[in-house]
């Protein structure tokens, strides 16, 4: 039997090879389960709680463990043949049979009255496409299982009465994801098929309580369509492909077992710059390996993904045979700004709680030229009232340094500099002085150099340079979690992890900006020759 949940459809939509593993894989093989993840679950369970307390709801919940799954749907029935007004993680169920034959009912058909705000896709039309699927004969008995955070009840005709349910899917995103608005219009799906009466609408509860309605006659016929791929992926047993996207892969705990496969057969999604677009147009060229993309034609590849794109994929793929450095193909090493260098120069790192919109520790390496001393000094609020406190004795101490340039390693440290002066009233023309002083040492990277390396991201380089955090394990999400735990445990040991976090990152941050202005200078004496 195959069993198709919500959870397994969302995350069929970020990457169905981790749906396939839910399903085939081997447990043994996930990675231990992160404690950030752990605390944005818990921020989730209070998040739904906050909003049910907000409406002044007064949910019932089935009693059923998720286990008994078919039970618990028993359950949920029961309470909507009583017409309770509010059902907390209920369950909806369906055999394949009753979904053709609800997708397909030209009766079930999306609402959109017009006291709601639809989301702008497209014009509402109102179509319904029958997926014939190509199941594998020997695994055609399918389940599908809906599980949305609420039902409420509304007025209307349904099997059940006079009345009907919506869906209310809360999630902690700060925007309608696409794969937020697919499980909104499977769960408003899965309901109109059980309470035979297409809900009025669906929605999503997102971070600050803000509301989304999901545009139904949008998403119906896409979900649809994704639930017939994802259930004959499952009922081929199909594995898909291995793509390794550092952004997206990062939070899952298959990470590890799919990196190494990469790894094993050096795949061109361990390549920065290879997108699973212009993955495939490599491969419909048949340049599957780093040798034939390095060698490819310039003009020939050019054509499929653009001129520029195309140098800097050959100039990457070298980089990596060779495990060299190499200067980026339009980079004019003679005549660019040189990266600035003093008798004092600063090292900047921020560790901050995005929940909160609070930045807890501002760090500073201050590395002395003339006397060849380095000096860390950590800027932190040790509870969420001090970040004000902890901005203002930074920028007096930075400020005692004017002609040093201040050295960082993304965009985040300038954009937080502004806001908090903005937030704590600092005078705009000390302020402008202080960022014009700032060095984003990302955007110096990766506009002058190609670096035989997977990722461009600061731990990544450093590594390569022979740099090693104290910490093994730690992250910026890992200092997060330190942190909510120092706020509850007051254990200080925490407070040390992440300044010894923070301070390996200035330092890291440090050998990046000495290792550049080393080779800017090795490659100007070499193209003088």
């Amino acid at each position: 039997m195959i069993i198709l949940t919500d959870e397994l459809l969302l995350n069929y939509k970020r990457c169905s090879r981790r749906t396939y593993l839910e399903v085939y894989g081997s447990h043994e093989q996930k990675d231990p389960k992160k404690e950030f993840l752990l605390k944005l679950r818990k921020e989730n369970q209070q998040h739904i709680q906050n909003f049910i307390q907000e409406r002044s709801l007064n949910p019932q919940k089935p009693t059923t463990s998720f286990r008994d799954w078919s039970s618990r749907y028993e359950e949920t029935l029961a309470l909507m043949k009583q017409g309770v007004d509010c059902i907390f993680k209920g369950v909806l169920c369906l055999n394949w049979e009753d979904w053709q034959k609800g997708i397909t009912n030209e009766e079930l058909k999306p609402i959109s009255p017009p006291t709601l705000t639809i989301s702008s896709e497209n014009t509402i039309v109102t179509k319904s496409i029958n997926h014939d699927l190509n199941l594998n004969p020997d695994r055609q008995e399918i389940t599908l299982l809906a599980n949305p955070t609420l039902l409420i009840k509304q007025p209307g005709k349904s099997v059940f009465g006079d009345w009907s349910y919506v869906p209310i899917s809360i999630k902690l995103g700060r925007r309608p994801k696409p794969e937020y608005k697919l499980i909104g219009a499977y769960h408003a799906q899965m309901l109109a098929i059980v309470q035979d009466a297409f809900p009025v609408y669906s929605s999503l509860i997102l971070r600050q309580q803000n509301e989304y309605y999901v545009n139904l006659s949008h998403w119906l016929d896409r979900t649809q369509e994704i639930v017939a791929n994802c259930l004959e992926m499952l009922s081929w047993d199909v594995e898909p492909e291995v793509f390794i996207s550092r952004q997206k892969c990062s939070l899952c705990h298959w990470y590890s077992h799919c990196y190494q496969i990469a790894k094993n057969k050096q795949h061109l999604s361990l390549i920065p710059g290879v997108t699973p677009k212009r993955y495939n147009s490599l491969k419909e060229m048949g340049l599957d390996d780093l040798d034939l993309i390095a060698s490819s034609s310039d003009r020939i590849l050019g054509r499929r993904i653009g001129q520029d794109v195309a140098k800097q994929l050959q100039q990457q793929a070298r980089s990596l045979l060779l495990n060299t450095p190499l200067i980026k193909a339009n980079y004019d090493l003679d005549h660019s700004y040189q990266l600035p260098s003093s008798a004092i120069e600063l090292y900047f790192d921020i560790e901050a709680e995005p929940d909160r919109n609070l930045d807890y520790l501002l760090g500073i390496l201050l590395v002395d030229n003339t006397n060849n001393t380095k000096k860390f000094y950590p800027f932190l609020a040790e509870k969420a009232e001090e970040e004000e406190r902890v901005w203002r004795e930074f920028f007096e101490f930075i400020t005692d340094y004017p002609h040093a340039p201040i050295f960082h390693f993304s965009a985040y440290e300038v954009d937080t500099i502004k806001r908090l002066a903005r937030l704590y009233g600092t005078p705009k023309i000390p302020t402008k002085a202080l960022v014009s002083r700032c060095v984003d040492l990302h955007y110096w990277v990766t506009k002058s150099v190609i670096l035989p390396v997977e990722s461009y991201s600061l731990k990544s380089l450093a590594n390569w340079l022979g740099f090693e955090w104290r910490e093994e394990t730690a992250s910026g999400d890992q200092s997060v979690c330190w942190y909510d735990n120092w706020l509850t445990t007051q254990d200080r040991s925490l407070l040390e992890a992440i300044l010894n976090y923070n301070e390996d990152d200035c330092y890291a941050t440090y050998y990046l900006k000495d290792w550049l202005v080393k080779f800017f200078s090795e490659a100007q004496k070499h193209q003088a020759l």
